[in-house]
């Protein structure tokens, strides 16, 4: 069984974001929409699109609002988002927010819940730091660290206040245990009437 779920996570790096939406996806029945992922993966196949971003990138641009979002509207038209799904890294900013609605609206549709993970900056620098450690990443120097976190909480603030107004942000304590914060997230919505997939 499927449950119904249009959920959005949102947290700074190193709020462990990817792991919990992978768990939450899961217990729904959803798929996990990462623009990160879907880029990435074009990108590795070679594709048309692979080579527009690859392109865009290497001139040490971002992906236009524009692009990401057609991309995002075709991942979600195709079938297994058609009971819900999870979206990670998007909407980043005002823009795409209004680019989303558009498209959820023009299928009588609009987001359930925007799971927000509250990570004190601090936490993230030390986790990231420690990730960095692990896994050998020469990128993840302490200034490139703190200046992806400023970005975040630059572009992120403005998106929380739209879907804040709209009563549908949970704010989830993500220091803890991953079980600790996973049924955290499950309560709050659960306490939406979002149920998991038995």
């Amino acid at each position: 069984m499927t449950a119904s779920a249009r959920l959005l996570i949102v947290g700074p790096q190193g709020s462990g974001k990817g792991t919990q939406g992978v768990r939450i996806a899961e217990s729904f029945g959803i798929p996990v929409v990462s623009t990160g992922d879907i880029f990435r993966a074009n990108i590795k196949a070679g594709t048309e699109l692979g080579q527009k971003v690859t392109a865009i990138l290497e001139a040490g641009d971002l992906v236009p609002d524009e692009l990401t979002s057609e991309i995002v509207r075709d991942r979600l038209s195709q079938e297994d988002a058609a009971h819900g799904f999870l979206l990670d890294g998007y909407p980043r900013n005002t823009t795409q927010v209004t680019h989303l609605d558009a498209f959820l609206g023009g299928r009588d549709e609009a987001l359930d819940a925007v799971i927000l993970l509250d990570v004190p900056r601090e936490e993230s620098l030390t986790r990231l730091k420690l990730r960095a450690t692990e896994q050998g990443r020469s990128d993840d120097t302490d200034e490139a660290i703190a200046h992806r976190l400023d970005i975040y909480e630059h572009e992120t603030a403005p998106i929380l206040e739209v879907y804040g107004a709209r009563g549908i942000v949970d704010r989830i304590d993500g220091v803890g245990s991953l079980d600790e914060i996973t049924e955290r997230i499950f309560a709050a919505l659960d306490a939406r009437g979002l149920r998991v997939a038995v």
